[in-house]
């Protein structure tokens, strides 16, 4: 027995939407409302870790998700004992591989595998007395942050009220009309001043039409433009565009394999590089993924747009790497994410600072959203 071993007494998946009055809108769809779905691992000492699932699409997917959790994953770790997370990552990823082949459903088993994972390393931390940060091997509490999620409609009011905040970097939603585009790339490169701007497409252009669109995004500066193509696309097409792309290019989201990012970093195409943590990989793999992409010469910023559990994890996760990243906070409404980021929510020119207390350093407390839950 190692002395970061457990065994494990529960795992449960909690579901939650709060509705929104303004939709987040992407290229490829929008939000109705916000979905959260968190984990909570407790052992037989009685230790509690918190974790969240990507739940963002299909607009049912949060408690699809929620049920993998509970009525598939939970019952295959229930009463084992592991000599830390990464154990229990690698029988829940080899012990349902045939089963997420079998369903074609590789993406929903990994999604919630992650929260899993989030959870037990927030246990495993809490086990140790340690912040999670510095159990993920950082030096520093102290991260940058932007504010990130910035829709087309009101673009420049949401902007000005994230810098109101303490924000001092932006992210620009684009990929709708270019005329739309511009002129919101235009009013927030003058309320930013000098300060951070990144665009993100979600994968929202052709390669056609994101090779035309590229001199026209010169003019604002930008710190990286977030995948202008689909994350499908052969890499030949990512390499065309960035012989032609002034600005960084930025991608890793939809990147769902060790394989996958060992072949970004390999090639001089993405200057920023965005695993999410809650979507694949877990804590267990993108930690020696965050290490590999710094090594690589590349900016490690990890992607986020949940709620406020996993965007913690990010934090940690930021910080434990080390790095001249960007935590990335969505700047829409919702509880779900503010009520349980701990430190995040607190912005103080362009910084946050987390906390020594062990694991995420919060614990949440549920009942002030139970008005929220699905499932």
């Amino acid at each position: 027995m190692t002395p970061d071993s457990f065994t494990i007494r529960s795992v449960e998946a909690f579901c939650y939407r709060y509705p929104l009055a303004t939709p987040v809108v992407t290229s490829f769809g929008r939000m109705l409302n916000r979905p959260a779905v968190f984990i909570r691992a407790v052992d037989e000492d009685g230790v509690e870790g918190w974790g969240e699932v990507w739940s963002n699409f299909p607009a049912p997917g949060a408690e699809h998700r929620g049920r993998l959790v509970n009525e598939v994953l939970a019952p295959g770790l229930v009463g084992r004992r592991f000599d830390g997370p990464a154990a229990a990552f690698e029988a829940l990823t080899k012990g349902t591989e045939v089963l997420a082949l079998q369903c074609g459903e590789p993406g929903p088993f990994a999604q919630a595998i992650a929260g899993i994972d989030l959870a037990l390393w927030d246990l495993a931390a809490r086990r140790r007395r340690l912040p999670l940060w510095r159990c993920l091997g950082g030096n520093s509490s102290t991260i940058k942050v932007y504010a990130s999620g910035i829709n087309p409609g009101g673009a420049a009011q949401t902007a000005e009220a994230a810098l109101g905040r303490g924000y001092r970097a932006l992210k620009l939603k684009v990929g709708f009309d270019a005329e739309t585009d511009l002129a919101n790339l235009a009013a927030l490169r003058a309320i930013a001043g000098k300060d951070m701007l990144a665009a993100d497409a979600n994968q929202g252009w052709s390669l056609a039409q994101a090779i035309e669109m590229l001199p026209r995004l010169g003019e604002f500066g930008l710190r990286w433009l977030e995948e202008p193509i689909r994350a499908d696309l052969p890499r030949e097409a990512w390499r065309r565009l960035r012989a032609v792309a002034a600005m960084p290019i930025a991608a890793g989201e939809n990147i769902s394999s060790v394989e996958g990012f060992q072949q970004v970093l390999a090639e001089d195409v993405l200057d920023v590089v965005q695993p999410d943590i809650a979507k694949w990989g877990g804590l267990t793999v993108c930690g020696g993924l965050a290490r590999d992409i710094l090594n690589s010469g590349k900016t490690f910023c990890p992607h986020y747009l949940g709620g406020g559990i996993g965007l913690l994890a990010s934090a940690h996760l930021l910080a434990g790497a080390g790095g001249d990243g960007w935590l990335e906070v969505d700047a829409n409404d919702n509880p779900l994410r503010d009520l349980f980021c701990g430190p995040v929510a607190s912005v103080t020119d362009g910084m946050i600072v987390l906390t020594e207390e062990p694991g995420l350093g919060v614990t949440p407390d549920l009942s002030v959203i139970a008005g929220y839950r699905s499932l």
